[in-house]
């Protein structure tokens, strides 16, 4: 009877778990898979290629391949030297204008020097309608070759300014220069490219570009105000660039402008005679005179 009674209870318990509904039976717990998060590359160093910083290439003077997209605002390699040298740049050619459209004269202004800084701006802003990469930049480069081929065409075209251009003593054999420094520019550049041996050109040129100037002021011994300005500016221009050059170098990774740098010392180099008298003539309060 008991063995009976023991049969039937298991019998029960038997019928009493298959009616548990599955939903209501404890299942051992699963771990939850944990994926790493995905980390993304860093993207490769932008070639040279995606051009131009720069000037202003930033800058104005220099390649503009490190921007990363369009901006109203300067590139992100402003800084104040730089801004500096882009604006002492404006206000030598501004002082140059007003010399010319106020007075309707260019005694004193060599035309070769104009039209060597014409090609200048003209080889190096060859990507201004491809790569666009601020408003600011984009401004300034429009500015510096409008700007410079309008002296040349008021020396050569305008019928009161060309009748002042000195003719007799504007005599640098500036083409000299232009074969010269393209020359140089095919055999060092940072890549054999059109716009990279046209920039290249354009450094190079722009070095040399001032000598017609400096030469016509020797021969004519007298400088007067407004062109004095305009060569102090200019060389002004180029010293803060060199400032420039030198803040980058120590607060940017990858640095490579060693063709801009070079050629921006030489051309420095060029005015320090220049400076010499300039600061002669104003600590005796005296007209500007190089010495022939």
């Amino acid at each position: 009877m008991l063995n009976s009674n023991t049969t039937s209870s298991t019998r029960l318990d038997s019928a009493l778990l298959i009616c548990i509904p599955t939903c209501h039976r404890s299942e051992p717990k699963r771990e939850r898979e944990i994926k790493p998060f995905p980390i993304a590359t860093p993207p490769p160093y932008p070639s040279r290629n995606s051009r131009f910083i720069d000037h202003l290439s930033l800058s104005l003077s220099e390649p503009a391949y490190t921007q990363k997209k369009p901006s109203i605002l300067p590139s992100p390699t402003m800084n104040i030297f730089r801004l500096a040298g882009d604006m002492t740049h404006l206000i030598s050619i501004l002082v140059l204008l007003l010399k010319i459209y106020a007075t309707k004269t260019c005694s004193g202004i060599s035309l070769k020097t104009q039209e060597l800084y014409a090609l200048v701006f003209v080889t190096r802003y060859l990507d201004l309608f491809t790569d666009f990469i601020s408003v600011y930049n984009t401004v300034m480069k429009l500015v510096f070759i409008g700007s410079t081929l309008a002296i040349v065409w008021c020396m050569r075209r305008h019928p009161v300014v060309r009748r002042s251009y000195d003719r007799e003593l504007d005599t640098f054999r500036h083409y000299f220069l232009v074969a010269g420094c393209f020359a140089l520019a095919l055999v060092l550049h940072e890549k054999f490219t059109f716009q990279e041996v046209f920039w290249a050109f354009s450094i190079y040129l722009e070095a040399v570009a001032i000598l017609p100037q400096l030469v016509l002021l020797q021969r004519s011994g007298n400088v007067d105000n407004l062109t004095g300005q305009y060569i102090f500016f200019l060389g002004a221009y180029r010293a803060f660039y060199i400032l420039n050059w030198i803040y980058r170098y120590f607060t940017e990774q990858r640095f490579s402008r060693w063709i801009a740098c070079i050629s921006g010392l030489a051309q420095t180099a060029l005015y320090v005679d220049f400076f010499y008298y300039y600061f002669l003539s104003w600590k005796n309060n005296a007209a500007l005179k190089l010495p022939a």
